[in-house]
């Protein structure tokens, strides 16, 4: 069968010039006789596949040498434990909720001290980013706690939050590698990377090297100490070998098409085949307000439940799969992360259009 268009907003379609080149490579890597599933995270070989893997991503995203990278599991949702245990030093953290992630690490901080919940956008179903310039910052907060871009609705923050002087933690999961990124505006950045990077099971995670400490809460289990990983280099117990191997994979193809410039540039132009189309159209509508909507996930509905499922499934047997909407919003959502191509969205919008001609 031919691949489909897959606009799953994760885990999401991979470069298929990666993944070729992870199959040529699946029984024997490079001369070792061996799958990079079957070897120790000991060996030379696979020492060189992590080290590489942090250099180039060091280099697209320009991180600064006072900045660790730390390749971890448990997904980007056992960082919503790990961030309050590690970082709330006074026992108080901000967080601004734009959406279910933000929400749930918000209530997962409750468990360990104060959360203020600063800005929300709960009153109408996160279709906008609150305004963040001048928000009850407190005093003792040891940061400020968003979800850069979410994935079920839609949203991305275009400028980033005042957080008067305190340090930024930001979950970079479904935008990450899409556009430049100044890390010294965070004080950590972490990514899931089954959306924009690689397989499901390994995150990444970038931060500040003050705010790596031993005094961390007593309880933190000493898996989930940044310490523990940054000591050991990620290499703490056996790490995700193989997800750790793709990504560096993913991270060498960013490089090879021009970097994150290009990637933003490449970007803004697929986002704008299908929001320019949304816009013209009498059938579909986005769910978002024009300034604050994503480049990676695109909501969108017809207004009426059984069209919207007639469009899924028609969609589906025409190839463009995985683009039913998340149930909090409904109808539909097209993920067009890194991996998609332009002919993807282009061949997307002529189905639509075909697609409202049919139903009008």
């Amino acid at each position: 069968m031919a691949r489909v268009y897959n606009f799953s907003a994760g885990p999401s379609m991979l470069p298929e010039a990666v993944l070729k080149e992870a199959a040529a490579e699946m029984l024997d890597y490079q001369g070792t006789g061996m799958s990079v599933m079957e070897m120790s995270h000991r060996s030379k070989a696979f020492d060189n596949i992590i080290k590489e893997a942090e250099a180039d991503l060091r280099d697209l995203m320009n991180i600064p040498d006072n900045y660790k990278v730390l390749f971890l599991q448990g997904g980007a949702s056992q960082q919503f434990a790990a961030v309050p245990m590690n970082l709330m030093k006074n026992g108080v953290a901000d967080y601004i909720i734009t959406g279910q992630w933000a929400k749930k690490a918000y209530e997962e901080a409750k468990k360990y001290g104060k959360a203020n919940a600063v800005a929300s956008s709960a009153d109408k179903t996160f279709s906008y980013i609150p305004d963040c310039s001048d928000l009850p910052i407190d005093e003792d907060a040891d940061y400020v706690y968003i979800c850069h871009n979410n994935t079920i609705y839609g949203t991305t923050y275009h400028k980033l939050p005042n957080t008067k002087g305190k340090i930024l933690v930001a979950d970079m999961s479904s935008d990450i590698l899409s556009q430049p990124v100044n890390v010294e505006d965070y004080g950590m950045i972490y990514f899931g990377v089954q959306k924009n990077v690689g397989p499901a099971g390994v995150v990444v995670a970038i931060i500040r090297e003050d705010l790596i400490r031993d005094d961390v809460m007593p309880f933190t289990p000493t898996m989930l100490k940044y310490k523990t990983q940054a000591d050991n280099d990620s290499l703490y117990n056996t790490p995700p070998c193989y997800g750790i191997y793709i990504c560096g994979k993913v991270f060498k193809w960013v490089k090879s098409l021009g970097g994150l410039e290009a990637m933003k540039e490449r970007n803004e132009k697929k986002a704008a085949i299908l929001y320019d189309f949304l816009d013209s159209s009498e059938l579909f509508k986005g769910t978002v307000v024009k300034e604050d909507r994503s480049l990676m996930n695109v909501p969108f509905v017809t207004g009426d439940a059984d069209l919207d499922a007639k469009f899924v499934k028609e969609a589906t047997a025409a190839g463009f799969v995985n683009l039913k909407g998340h149930r909090t919003v409904g109808g539909m959502r097209a993920s067009i992360y890194n991996a998609m191509p332009m002919e993807g969205v282009e061949k997307l919008v002529e189905f639509m259009k075909k697609f409202e001609e049919e139903n009008k």
